[in-house]
């Protein structure tokens, strides 16, 4: 059943969609300011579920009449959208119960396009964002549908990642990037072991107490309701070629690739050619929808359907975020489970 903006109409919501959006996010906004969000998604659950997967975005928009919804509110919101929350996701910082707020990166470079956690075996089926203060320019969160990324990759580039999948490899470090021990909440080395095998992640223990990691996952997925084809993996996170140039050369001046903090290969091991790279960026950069957040504004994603990246800002931005409905490869949900570390 088409769960389209009309939908909404006997329920005191406004459904709509930004001009030239390509009906990404679909926009929720009340009729009234009495309309209370957090009862209204209990009512609604089922047509906004049935919505999600169609759309695989929705924004609720002046539910709190220009003001933040606050951490406890949005806790709330959150859980009323997704069940319980998940906790662990150590490059995330914990603001209160289970609301965080997104990984510290350069206000001044863009975070790439990418479907959450989808490096780990188990990661959040759904994602919860909420503006509690916009950038004084910037920082908006481009979504894109993984959908159409599947679909409209060349056929033979794209049959080579389904066939090989993605090898995603980590390099634990004090220097650069986060220590083990905080990516996997213990500094007790059998404990890491234990957790690696749970994750299907390979391991090896190197000079100087340090670790490096390996685990191969799908490159796309089918949807675990509707079976359709997504492009799921966070490939452009990992890969040399996706870096920065100047980044790129810092880190080389410091140390061979193969000793990066991340990178990744196909899941055979075998080089992921550069270009291949650059072919999905251009493609993440043609189909990106692009709008402004407003204080207030709650983004509710499919974490399957689309994927999200951070633009470059200036000013002070704080987003709150909920992760929810843990989900493993095999389109599982996984009960009493948080999203893994690698």
């Amino acid at each position: 059943m088409s769960r389209g903006p009309g939908s909404f109409e006997a329920t005191g919501v406004v459904g709509s969609f930004r001009e030239a959006s390509g009906g990404l996010p679909l926009v929720l906004t009340p009729k009234a300011l009495a309309v209370p969000l957090v009862s209204w998604i209990e009512v609604h659950r089922a047509l906004l579920d049935e919505a999600l997967v169609q759309h695989g975005a929705l924004l609720f928009r002046g539910f709190f009449g220009g003001e933040a919804a606050g951490a406890e509110v949005f806790e709330r919101a959150a859980e009323a959208l997704c069940g319980t929350l998940l906790t662990s996701n150590p490059e995330h910082v914990t603001v209160s119960g289970r609301v965080q707020t997104p990984v510290a990166y350069s206000a001044k470079q863009k975070l790439l396009w990418h479907n959450e956690n989808s490096f780990n075996r188990v990661w959040p089926r759904k994602l919860v964002f909420g503006c509690e203060i916009p950038a004084d320019s910037g920082g908006e969160t481009p979504l894109v549908d993984s959908r159409r990324m599947f679909r409209e990759l060349d056929p033979g580039l794209r049959d080579v990642w389904l066939r090989k999948g993605v090898m995603y490899i980590r390099n634990f470090g004090e220097a650069l990037g986060l220590p083990w021990q905080q990516v996997f909440g213990t500094a007790d080395r059998a404990e890491v072991e234990h957790i690696c095998a749970a994750e299907q992640v390979e391991y090896e223990w190197r000079a100087g107490g340090q670790l490096r990691t390996r685990a191969v996952r799908p490159a796309a997925i089918p949807h675990p309701t509707t079976g359709e084809w997504s492009w799921f993996n966070q490939m452009q996170h990992w890969h040399v070629a996706a870096l920065a140039e100047g980044t790129r050369a810092s880190l080389g001046s410091l140390m061979a690739e193969e000793d990066f903090p991340r990178g990744c290969t196909f899941g055979d091991g075998s080089p992921i050619p550069e270009e291949h790279v650059q072919q999905v960026l251009d493609l993440y950069g043609v189909l990106e929808v692009v709008f402004p957040w407003r204080k207030g504004d709650i983004l509710l994603l499919d974490n399957v359907l689309v994927a999200h990246a951070r633009n470059p800002f200036a000013g002070a931005r704080r987003l709150l975020v909920g992760l929810g409905e843990p989900t493993s490869y095999a389109s599982e949900a996984v009960e009493d489970m948080d999203v893994g570390v690698l």
